[in-house]
């Protein structure tokens, strides 16, 4: 039997490519091809779509519904979230150390959602910030500046002008993790590649780095 997935037509594109969305459905990019070929790829790779999805639904961190007994995770650990409802006209998103409580007038999960992309902007400014500093100063290296953006696709990036950007949803992983991607960044400020020297630069700060790389291929990026 054939997977369900949504087709995207690119004229650009040379081949045909598989993924999954935000929610684990199967994506297939291609140029204009017939509903065939696609099938006859979709039976090729059944194994592989099959493995690729088990895999992605184990992905911590996903999106939340804001349905049943989801948990949300914050610095590696995962708590439960638990929605009130009251009177007042707003939304209210409260931490307590071990539960996050959404305060709510309507049910608008997107409303839910931005309260809880701006707790991690927040957290990442006042967590993040600091670690780039003490590396940056224990490496012997200079940024230019600094940005918290929520992306889907990078965990943290670092231009040619060595200005350094970080995803918000770090704030998901476990801090050593994200000490992990800050010591990456700044890195790339000496080598502008993933070359050798690039990760023997990041071994002799982080000797324990693949692991840290084993543990954040366990989250979502968005």
């Amino acid at each position: 039997m054939l997977p369900s997935y949504t087709h995207i037509v690119n004229p650009k594109l040379k081949h045909i490519y598989l993924s999954f969305d935000d929610e684990g459905q199967l994506v297939v990019k291609s140029p204009k091809i017939s509903h065939a070929s696609i099938e006859k790829l979709l039976l090729k790779k059944a194994a592989w779509i099959t493995k690729s999805k088990e895999k992605y639904l184990r992905k911590k961190g996903k999106i939340l519904r804001f349905c049943g007994k989801e948990r949300l995770y914050y610095l590696g650990k995962a708590y439960p979230i638990e929605l009130v409802k009251h009177e007042k006209k707003e939304t209210q998103l409260l931490f307590d150390g071990n539960t996050f409580i959404v305060h709510y007038h309507a049910f608008h999960p997107p409303l839910f959602q931005k309260h809880i992309d701006n707790f991690y902007k927040k957290t990442a400014k006042e967590t993040i910030l600091p670690l780039v500093e003490k590396w940056a100063h224990i490496m012997q290296v200079e940024f230019s500046a600094v940005h918290f953006r929520k992306t889907k696709r990078q965990w943290g990036s670092c231009s040619s002008t060595n200005r350094l950007s970080f995803n918000t949803m770090m704030m998901k992983l476990p801090l050593s993790v994200i000490e992990y991607i800050v010591v990456h960044e700044l890195t790339h400020i000496t080598h502008k590649h993933h070359q050798k020297a690039f990760w023997d630069t990041v071994h002799h700060y982080l000797p324990t780095y693949k692991t840290e790389i084993a543990e954040l291929k366990k989250y979502t990026t968005y």
